[in-house]
């Protein structure tokens, strides 16, 4: 009789307990070949411990308890991001209608990503509720999403492939996509960490940044993404494409936010026209652009002068808006600038 793996039983008893709530002591002997008594002391070590919860004694009924997981892998040839959610997720979590909302909108994009642009073999989804809050994982064996847009856009460098991706609309498959899954994804949760590639992008909703630093453990191959979300959150899908909304309301996605630190490799200064044409690249596609400063200690002058008086003028319908300048920055701004409608202060 094999000895039964108490990890893998805390990452299947949620899922155990919605399926058997009748008979969860036999399942877990059966699932683990070990004894009905051995699978009954580890339920109740399970429900001391918050993870289950049993009604009733001589005929126990159990449900998930205030902590849950599901895991599940799945080949993704033929895998649609619909089904695993409603068979395998949804039934389990049970969780406040905000956070569900959230929840379903994100795993589907993410799954659909992998199906769609990983090129991999398998995906592997998680999602963990520790009373607190949700956590997602998810992780394909793919090519990584930095290089996937890199190969695509003929861009040199992964890390500017992260700049590319900050900005929204980003998509190596038009035809099928926006470019605004992931984009908004991210704006959902309190924290978000994308790995791929040796890299690590990060968005906390506290601090409303994008950020990019080397992934010391190269997770490889593929991408990950951890995601987490407080269970009270109030935040919406509507709430959040309100804020990237165009004029006058609309659900278009017309406004982003660029950090100008994740155009900078290896602490260069941002000083070349080339530099910010790079920058710029399909600014064009959006009503109006924040351009991000902070950290940034100075600019070269051809670097404002093609970005703040030369885009401006072969762009008339997009505003961009410098923001977080010290007076270095703000002062070669100031002096490249032409006086112009689609400039703002």
């Amino acid at each position: 009789m094999q000895r039964l793996n108490r990890a893998d039983l805390k990452r299947w008893i949620t899922t155990g307990a919605a399926l058997h709530p009748r008979d969860l002591a036999a399942a877990v002997a059966q699932r683990y070949g070990v004894g009905r008594s051995t699978a009954a002391r580890a339920l109740r070590e399970l429900i001391e411990a918050g993870w289950l919860q049993r009604d009733g004694r001589s005929r126990p009924h159990y449900r998930p308890g205030v902590l849950r997981e599901v895991t599940a892998s799945y080949a993704l040839a033929g895998l649609n991001e619909q089904t695993p959610w409603e068979r395998d997720f949804a039934p389990c979590l049970q969780l406040p209608p905000p956070a569900q909302a959230l929840a379903h909108h994100a795993y589907t994009e993410l799954l659909n990503n992998a199906i769609d642009h990983s090129g991999g073999g398998r995906v592997t989804v998680s999602m963990r509720c520790n009373g607190t809050h949700l956590h997602l994982l998810i992780s394909d064996d793919g090519c990584g999403v930095f290089e996937r847009i890199r190969c695509a856009f003929g861009i040199d460098d992964p890390r500017l492939a992260l700049l590319e991706l900050s900005k929204g609309k980003l998509t190596t498959q038009p035809a099928r996509h926006t470019g605004r899954g992931l984009f908004f994804t991210s704006r959902l949760f309190d924290v978000f960490d994308l790995y791929a590639n040796g890299l690590t992008y990060q968005h906390s909703h506290w601090q409303r940044r994008d950020w990019l630093s080397a992934d010391p453990l190269r997770r490889q191959p593929g991408t990950t993404v951890f995601a987490s979300v407080s269970l009270n959150t109030k935040r919406s899908l509507a709430e959040v494409y309100e804020a990237h909304a165009g004029h006058g309301g609309t659900v278009e996605f017309a406004r982003t936010v660029v950090p100008l630190r994740l155009a900078r490799l290896d602490d260069e200064t941002l000083e070349s026209r080339a530099q910010a044409k790079r920058l710029a690249a399909r600014f064009e596609s959006f009503e109006t652009v924040e351009l991000d400063f902070a950290e940034i200690p100075a600019i070269g002058q051809a670097f404002a002068d093609e970005l703040f008086r030369v885009f401006p003028l072969q762009h008339p319908g997009v505003v961009l808006k410098p923001v977080n300048m010290n007076p270095a920055v703000a002062g070669a701004v100031n002096a490249a600038c032409l006086p112009h409608p689609a400039m703002a202060a």
